[in-house]
Order: structure tokens, then sequence, then C-alpha cells
């Protein structure tokens, strides 16, 4: 009986992981498939939080691997987003281990709508922020926007793929599989900095990590692939019914 449990424990955390990865290759969102099950297989939600983002961690890199070609060319974005995406990283890591996470918890499910409504709306709210011209404030709407999404990331992380699509799509002039390229690699060094402080100083549940890991590397790499054969509109409307699936399941407890 020991055995068929164990056997069922780790095909759920595969399936888990395996499900997680494809859906932050896809958007982002991974963390609502992994984390619930954690829980339900018995661990305490700061123990599941952070195994979640340990265990996943191989999925982001699949994800940004299976967008090689759109990430040609956007280098120098990417470092000149990394300092700001740093420290927010770090702040929201650290907070987490610093205080509860259930006020904050609260205030996830809006946040996650308010980033469906921008990215909804973000190829209007980018002719208008083109028309301006303003590029300057543009730049520093966008690294802010983007400390405050790697502080989100790192804290609890949920639709953190759909907000970060949201303010890239509405700052960035691109197309939008290329964005998703961008978010993919930007999720990807979020969700390091936030593994890295979690190993260093958090009750990281080491076997169950790595039994989410197989899984999410493969369905990372498969979600962007997916990703990338979507046409523009369908990607959109995909991105839009995660996030409202996301902020579902968070209103829903």
């Amino acid at each position: 009986m020991a055995v068929e449990l164990s056997v069922g424990h780790e095909v759920l955390l595969g399936l888990a992981g395996l499900g997680a990865g494809i859906v932050n290759g896809v958007a982002g969102g991974g963390s609502l498939v992994s984390f619930p099950a954690l829980l339900a297989l018995g661990l305490p939600a700061l123990n599941a939080n952070v195994t979640s983002t340990v265990g996943i961690w191989p999925g982001y890199l699949g994800g940004a691997a299976g967008f090689a070609r759109e990430l040609s060319g956007q280098r120098r974005r990417f470092f000149g987003l990394l300092p700001a995406l740093v420290l927010g990283s770090i702040g929201g890591g650290v907070l987490l281990l610093s205080t509860p996470s259930t006020d904050f918890a609260h205030a996830a499910p809006y946040l996650v709508l308010f980033a469906c409504a921008l990215f909804a709306l973000q190829p209007r709210l980018a002719r208008s922020l083109a028309a301006t011209g303003a590029t300057r404030s543009r730049r520093v709407v966008l690294q802010v926007a983007t400390a405050l999404s790697a502080a989100y990331g790192a804290y609890f992380g949920a639709g953190l793929g759909v907000i970060l699509l949201g303010v890239l799509a509405s700052c960035i002039p691109d197309r939008l599989v290329r964005i998703n390229g961008l978010r993919a690699v930007l999720s990807l060094s979020i969700n390091t900095v936030a593994a890295l402080i979690f190993v260093l100083d958090a009750p990281v549940s080491w076997v169950d990590a790595g039994i989410l890991a197989l899984g999410a590397l493969c369905g990372g790499y498969g979600g962007a692939r997916l990703a990338r054969r979507l046409p523009t509109i369908w990607l959109r409307v995909v991105v839009i019914a995660l996030g409202l699936a996301t902020a579902a399941k968070l209103l829903a407890g």
C-alpha cells in the first residue's frame, strides 16, 4: 500500500509539473497547477509555495528555449530591464519569507484581472503611447512596472506571465510573439532569483521539487512551441482566458 501511495504521489506531481510547464510556456500561470497539487499532498502553504517555485523553474527554462528564435535581437531589451527585475525579485522573495502572504493573496486576483484588462486594451494603449512620442516616459513606466511585476512574481507568482505580457506589450512596439519570448526569459529570471533565495533560506521539499522539475521542463518547451504557432489573435485570446481562469481560481480560494 505504501508503494502504491508513493507511486500515486509521484504521478500526480509529474503531471502537475508537466501542466505547469505547458501553461508557463504559453503565457504563464503554471503555479496554479503545481501549488494546489502540493497542498493536496499535505505540504503546508509556505512549503508548497517555495517548493512550487523551485520545482517549476526548469519549465521557465524550457519555455525560454522554445522561444529562441523570437529572442533574437532582444538582448539589449533584456539587459536594460535586468536591474529592475533583480531588485524587484529580491524584494518580493525576502518579503515572502518575512511576512504572511494572506493579505497579499486577497489582492492577487484583482491584480490579475487588471492585467487582463491591460492586455485586452494593449493595441489601443500602444497606439496612444506611440502617438504621444514620449519615449522616455514610456521607458520609465516600463522599468517601474517590471520591478513591481518581479516583486509580485517572487512573492506570489500566479498570473505573472499575463501581467508581464500586459506591461511589455503596452510599452514595447513589436510583434506579440516576440514580446511573449521576452516575457518567457524575464519570467525565467524572476523565478531564478526567487528560487535562489528559497534554496538558501526556505523549507523546500526537495524530492517533490525534483519530480515537478522533470515534468515542467518538457511542458515548458512544448508550451512555448505551441504559443509560437498560434496566430496573434488566438494567442491574445488564450492569454486573456488564462488570466481570467487564474483570477477565478484565486477568488474561489
